[in-house]
């Protein structure tokens, strides 16, 4: 047995209707990284200076020096930008999430203090804007706990959300298990919330953008102008309103930076879009801590019992039956490589449809020939399985009149004396009237062909029971 962790279905195809507060079509929330003075440096007790998300190009560490234009740059941030930024969002009356590096909040108390003011939520950004991805695990644990602590101190206040940014695969784990925080965000996996369990904690996710954020006018290929920073942002928020108004509002992320949007000609972009989205009545501009309020609120989670969590008994004793009466099917899609994706009707479908296909003819003729036939002596002596029941009473096949029911068992010893298996076919897919259509029809086909179609209606069974137990 093998387990797969990453989840590539989310909602799947149905995403849940975020119910925006006053109906909003999309909610448009704004971070502000405020990681000035707690970069990489020397004086901070570093090996090295910074080189990440600047305006040198080519930037590289110096080790053992400071570097003092790339400290004159995050300088900027702290010293001009925030203050271009802060003047922009409180004009427009609209509140951010500032990502506040413990360290960097703890160098620059005016800043706090105007984050407060305006009521800007501040949660955290980690201990210090450095690299996670080689922490050792208690390390990273530690420095968790630090940056709250510090963050407390500072502020005031403990922080509800978190987001490391440069994080390790621990991380959003580690961040969960404190049971501090009403969301974490070091995951781009989605346009909505969604709940994570960690342990025995229901950990409320809300992930983050790295292409609606300014990091790119310091990447390549990236941003040059603010007009392109703009054009970006309008055509996201295009889509994202338009899905909004066919019934699947979404969430905007737009991440910022100090040190780069609060340059004046990339300012510029950023003042056009919130000029943009001003025009629109049903937007929702929020922090993250009121998404993640509003999202507890109207979408808490539920555990329930998930296919690639349980045990082979359990597994087994649930979905044995799927496939009339072969349970072998079920203890060797067990063990597959299954994960979230498996966690649905359609996931666990497409895992026991390969146990099935993988199986020998031999082994599929027989899961062929333990199927009932159709309206025949089994059904007539109640001796089918549940399943069986409700699907051939869902088509009217047990309440057939005399003269039906002499036609069908003609067509089920003519169908059997040919091909060798009963006939089978996913009632639930039709009428009676379409059942002895097909049958006609089908009874006349060579016996490879018919195989083939009758494996195909097994799977379709299997995957129309499944829908009655998984979402």
């Amino acid at each position: 047995m093998t387990r797969y962790p990453r989840d590539m279905r989310g909602y799947g195809a149905q995403a849940p209707d975020a119910n925006w507060p006053g109906g909003a079509k999309v909610a448009v929330q704004f971070v502000l990284n405020y990681e000035e003075g707690g970069e990489n440096c020397i004086l901070h007790g570093d090996a090295a200076s910074e080189a990440f998300l600047s305006d040198i190009a080519g930037a590289a560490q110096w080790p053992g020096q400071r570097h003092w234009n790339m400290e004159s740059i995050y300088e900027y941030g702290a010293r001009a930008g925030f203050w271009r930024l802060h003047r922009l969002f409180t004009g427009a009356g609209i509140p951010v999430t500032i990502y506040g590096v413990a360290t960097a909040l703890a160098r620059s108390p005016e800043q706090v203090a105007a984050m407060q003011d305006a009521g800007w939520e501040i949660a955290s950004h980690g201990l210090k804007w450095v690299e996670h991805k080689d922490m050792p695990e208690a390390e990273e644990r530690a420095a968790i706990a630090e940056a709250i602590r510090l963050h407390t101190e500072v502020v005031g206040e403990p922080p509800r959300g978190w987001y490391t940014g440069r994080c390790s695969a621990n991380t959003v784990r580690l961040t969960a298990e404190t049971g501090q925080f009403d969301y974490i965000s070091d995951t781009y996996d989605d346009d909505l919330p969604y709940w994570l369990e960690v342990g025995d904690r229901d950990q409320l996710i809300i992930p983050y953008t790295l292409e609606a954020n300014d990091m790119r006018f310091a990447t390549a290929p990236g941003y040059i102008t603010g007009e392109q920073f703009f054009t970006y942002l309008r055509d996201a928020f295009d889509v994202l309103y338009a899905e909004g108004q066919a019934g699947a509002p979404k969430m905007m992320n737009i991440g910022l930076h100090c040190r780069l949007i609060g340059r004046p000609g990339k300012l510029a972009g950023l003042k056009r879009f919130i000029d943009y989205i001003s025009e629109f009545a049903d937007v929702w501009t929020p922090r993250r801590i009121d998404v993640a309020r509003h999202w507890a609120a109207h979408h808490p989670h539920r555990r329930w019992d998930r296919p690639s969590r349980m045990g082979r008994d359990s597994f087994v004793a649930t979905f044995g039956g799927i496939y009339e009466h072969s349970p072998w099917i079920a203890e060797r899609a067990f063990d597959l490589e299954l994960g979230p994706a498996h966690d649905s009707a359609v996931g666990l479908a497409n895992a026991l449809a390969r146990a099935f296909r993988s199986a020998s003819a031999e082994e599929r003729l027989g899961v062929l020939r333990a199927h009932p036939d159709l309206a025949g002596k089994l059904a007539a002596a109640r001796r089918l399985t549940a399943e069986s029941t409700a699907e051939q009473a869902s088509a009217g096949l047990d309440a057939l009149t005399d003269a039906e029911r002499e036609q069908f068992t003609r067509l089920n010893a003519d169908y059997v004396a040919k091909h060798g298996f009963p006939f089978i076919i996913a009632v639930r897919d039709h009428d009676k009237a379409g059942i002895l259509d097909a049958f006609n029809r089908r009874i006349a086909q060579d016996s490879a062909g018919e195989f083939a179609e009758a494996c195909r209606q097994v799977e379709r069974i299997a995957g129309l029971r499944l829908k009655d137990l998984l979402p």
